[in-house]
């Protein structure tokens, strides 16, 4: 069975490089679904609580909201940290406290101090679920991601392993690598 959870993302970009309207600076609206599979945790009566999903996956995605989105090759790169150096905010303000941990993968870096995430290939939906799956594919037992902007959209289905990992049977969210809860502090059993 499967949680689905969604989560809004304001951001700008382009396609640097494109022909037609997206090689402007535009923002975006997007939309990201996130499905979780794994059986029903009996007790809780549920694969896994979708505000724990948003959770988990907010601390790393909350990077891209209200954040510009760059190609890597793209020339308004080093402009815009420029600017950011000339009016003393690219290593951030004290009013920039909505930022996730700084990542890189192969497909993207995230500079949450100057709310820049840069991007190995143009930023599309298809793109996006690239990048998302690749941040939270250790941390969710993901089967599907659904990513639209606009009228843009992208939809990808992943193998699941199952079960994925042990959750609490009280709240039904993950147990630390001691065998508790660190939501309701419930100790699982020792073999």
């Amino acid at each position: 069975m499967r949680s689905i959870t969604t989560l809004d993302l304001q951001y700008a970009h382009r396609f640097y490089g494109f022909g037609g309207e997206a090689q402007y600076l535009h923002g975006h609206t997007g939309i990201l679904t996130i499905e979780v599979e794994d059986s029903v945790e009996e007790g809780v009566n549920m694969v896994f609580p979708c505000n724990e999903i948003k959770k988990t996956a907010w601390e790393m995605l909350q990077n891209f909201d209200h954040a510009l989105i760059l190609r890597q090759d793209d020339p308004l790169l080093p402009a815009i940290l420029k600017v950011y150096e000339e009016q003393g905010i690219r290593n951030g303000t004290p009013v920039n406290r909505q930022k996730g941990p700084a990542f890189q993968t192969e497909l993207a870096t995230a500079y949450p101090e100057c709310r820049l995430v840069v991007t190995k290939e143009t930023m599309t939906v298809e793109g996006m679920i690239r990048i998302v799956y690749e941040l939270l594919k250790d941390r969710l037992n993901i089967a599907k991601l659904t990513f639209t902007s606009g009228v843009n959209g992208a939809a990808q289905e992943y193998p699941v392993s199952a079960p994925y990992k042990k959750r609490c049977p009280k709240c039904g969210i993950l147990l630390n690598e001691n065998g508790s809860c660190p939501k309701c502090g419930y100790m699982a059993p020792r073999d």
